[in-house]
């Protein structure tokens, strides 16, 4: 037994040694959802904050993150996040992707499936209120109308 905690601790401490890359992409105001939407001031506090972490360039990594194996599933929630949804580069999506997009974001506020379960463990403030889902879902809403509208003209 005790040289299976040995090896343990071992492989452990060797993990260490591998970090994930914490570096995020440049900003890009100009296609940044936020800004192109002209989102108000309280809406965009609420998905900056309960989004903003997986589906932005603005990843704030929490401590554990400098901890493997948790790091690797931070990061792999962050990349799989970026890659439905990246909020950062909102205005490189053809106007048709951005409505499924803001779709998407609705039917899963909605259903209360994202923020993720997961997340609240170390992001307790960004735990959204029955009240706080309806706002998003009602302002996606509108911009997935916006959109429309937009693309029939």
């Amino acid at each position: 037994m005790k040289k299976i905690v040995v090896i343990l601790l071992v492989a452990f401490i060797i993990i260490q040694f591998f970090p994930i890359d914490k570096t995020n992409p440049p900003p890009t105001p100009g296609m940044d959802f936020l800004k192109i939407k002209n989102t108000p001031e309280p809406v965009a506090k609420i998905i900056s904050t309960s989004c903003y972490d997986c589906h932005s360039n603005e990843t704030q990594y929490p401590w554990y993150a400098s901890i493997s194996p948790a790091s690797w599933f931070v990061k792999n929630h962050i990349d799989e996040g970026r890659k439905h949804l990246n909020f950062s580069t909102f205005a490189v999506y053809e106007p048709k992707q951005q409505a499924h997009k803001l779709e998407e974001c609705i039917e899963m506020v909605g259903k209360e499936e994202m923020p993720l379960e997961s997340y609240y463990v170390g992001h307790q403030d960004a735990k959204l209120t029955p009240e706080q889902r309806k706002e998003l879902v009602k302002y996606f809403k509108k911009v997935k109308e916006d959109t429309e509208i937009k693309m029939v003209f």
